[in-house]
């Protein structure tokens, strides 16, 4: 499980891979996490669980990471890490762990996910994702 940054122009552009489609979704997260706030140490007190649904693959990457967006702005909640998911009929199901945003100092430079060069696909079992988050 891995995920690196990639040159972009404007914007934070990221690829993720993983054995699994569970990995890459999780390693998207994890690059998503590193965008917003850096390596901040996060405490895990609370585990919030949440189901996310897409007509295929690239709708649920994009709407399981919104999710992290809406979280820490409607919800005051940061996410230390991504403890479970598993992919049912169309849907993600996602553990996650974290704490008051309130808690931290920090710069949310994230303002958007973006559908710009987002992709996921399979190759060989391995899953490749990528994607643009608008700062």
């Amino acid at each position: 499980m891995s995920y690196e940054f990639l040159e972009h122009t404007a914007d934070v552009k990221f690829r993720a891979d993983g054995g699994s489609l569970e990995e890459v979704f999780i390693d998207s997260a994890s690059a998503l996490f590193e965008t917003m706030y850096g390596d901040l140490e996060i405490e895990e007190e609370t585990e919030k669980e949440f189901v996310i649904e897409g007509d295929e693959n690239i709708n649920l990457l994009y709407n399981f990471l919104e999710e992290f967006l809406y979280l820490l702005d409607a919800e005051d909640f940061i996410c230390a890490g991504v403890n479970g998911a598993r992919f049912e009929g169309g849907k993600i199901f996602v553990k996650v762990v974290g704490d008051k945003a309130s808690n931290y100092e920090f710069t949310n430079n994230v303002k958007a996910i973006t559908y710009n060069g987002m992709k996921i696909e399979e190759s060989s079992g391995e899953w490749v994702s990528e994607g643009v988050f608008d700062v």
